[in-house]
């Protein structure tokens, strides 16, 4: 609006004789410094340019069709482990694999982030294995129990899942009943999804869980359960108590389970682990992006708060890129609307405001796109729980924005950093102009 302004009092300027436009606010921020320092523009571009390519060569990997793809799972069960899972099975899904191996090393974790992984595999269209090269532990004994076959190396353990506080200590007597409760059933549907023995599921959580097959007891009450390699393939009735086979490797694993193809391992990127806390941290992201582009408009001249906006705005979309929720569409999409803000502010600012609203539009439908979790051969439209996270940081993000710009507007103007550069872009240089008609 403020460009408006100034041209329409150049040209009146103009017309009445003067020889030097009348005093406005001259239009400056980040387009002005960049177009008046190339080289600032060429590094900033540079810098982006290199980090996206570099991002994008750790990202992805190649997987044809037919290919069996290995998923190392070591470690502690975090959201970050849980973001790439969520990749890999996206992959292997979309490419064509054959099936996916998790290779599994760890003690436990997070109960929340294990829940969020059981889903995922669950819901894999692609047949699913565990290989447990040592331990499956706690978390991890459930996340292997979603997986549709179970390979363990010769010397491994898996179960023990019962649910601990995170100093170690156990839970309240209440709690600990709705977990296990809740978990119970989890863990049930889970295995008899993929075909083992529920009661072993549940052992392996319940200490009050006896697991029985036909008149031999094979865990009693007391204690929750944990079987060895040798234990957990013993047959009863022609069938393994729950793992499939034992395997001295990957290798060894296709051969005895029948895979054919190559193998292809997936590796967590860094860029995976700075993706967690950058989609944690999205409704701060789009706070600053917007108060940024705000202060660009509202403070001629101070390019800093346009540079902050538009690194928000890049790691918001990075971010959720390397975390596999956004492609580059949703990029395209947020350009697209500021492009149309951007012409309804210079060309029709006083006669419509059709490709604002659209604008706005189509840049709030891209952040909100660039949050939701869609895997492959789902429906093009979000359900309520895909979208319920996402709205709420929007929302989040939108009322602070909205919040922020009242105080700022209403305090800005006092502070001596506005009036700084209200002085120095309100008063050129030349002869005065005072009386001068408007």
């Amino acid at each position: 609006m403020s460009n408006l302004l100034g041209a329409a009092a150049l040209s009146k300027g103009m017309k009445s004789g003067l020889t030097r436009p009348l005093p406005r606010t001259r239009p400056g921020g980040l387009s002005v410094y960049l177009a008046r320092r190339p080289a600032a523009r060429l590094s900033i571009l540079a810098m982006i340019c290199c980090l996206a390519q570099a991002g994008i060569a750790q990202a992805l990997e190649v997987v044809h069709k037919g290919d069996v793809v290995v998923v190392p799972l070591h470690g502690e069960i975090s959201p970050s482990l849980l973001m790439f899972l969520r990749r890999a099975e996206k992959v292997a899904e979309s490419n064509g694999a054959s099936a996916i191996i998790f290779e599994m090393n760890t003690y436990g974790g997070r109960l929340d982030a294990a829940e969020e992984i059981t889903s995922a595999l669950n819901h894999a269209t692609v047949p699913t294995y565990t290989f447990i090269n040592s331990n499956a532990g706690s978390a991890g004994s459930l996340i292997a129990l979603a997986t549709q076959h179970i390979y363990m190396a010769p010397v491994s353990a898996i179960g023990a899942a019962a649910p601990v506080l995170p100093t170690g200590e156990d839970l309240p007597l209440t709690e600990r009943e709705k977990t296990i409760s809740y978990w119970t059933a989890l863990i049930r549907s889970s295995a008899i999804k993929n075909g083992h023995n529920p009661d072993v599921g549940e052992a392996f959580m319940n200490k009050d869980k006896e697991v029985k097959i036909g008149d031999r007891v094979i865990h009693p009450k007391g204690t929750v359960l944990t079987l060895s390699a040798q234990e957990a393939t013993e047959k009863f009735n022609g069938k393994p108590l729950l793992a499939d086979g034992i395997a001295e490797s990957i290798v060894d694993l296709m051969q005895k389970a029948g895979l054919k193809g190559h193998w292809v391992s997936l590796d967590p990127t860094g860029f995976e682990q700075l993706a967690f806390w950058i989609t944690a941290l999205a409704p701060l992201l789009l706070l600053g992006g917007i108060i940024g582009a705000y202060l660009e408009f509202k403070i001629p001249g101070a390019s800093l708060p346009g540079i902050i906006s538009a690194i928000c705005f890049a790691l918001f979309f990075l971010g959720h890129y390397f975390a596999g929720l956004a492609g580059w569409e949703v990029v395209g999409l947020f350009v697209l609307g500021m492009a149309l803000v951007i012409i309804e502010i210079l060309f029709f600012a006083h006669s419509t405001i059709v490709f604002g609203v659209v604008g706005v539009f189509l840049m709030l439908a891209s952040l909100l796109w660039a949050m939701i979790d869609r895997y492959p051969g789902e429906t093009f439209f979000p359900t309520g729980r895909m979208l319920a996270m996402p709205l709420l940081n929007l929302f989040l993000a939108i009322a602070a924005a909205a919040i922020g710009i009242v105080l700022l507007a209403r305090y800005l103007p006092r502070t001596s950093i506005y009036r700084r550069f209200a002085l120095i872009t309100s008063n050129p240089s030349g002869p005065s102009l005072a009386g001068a008609p408007r």
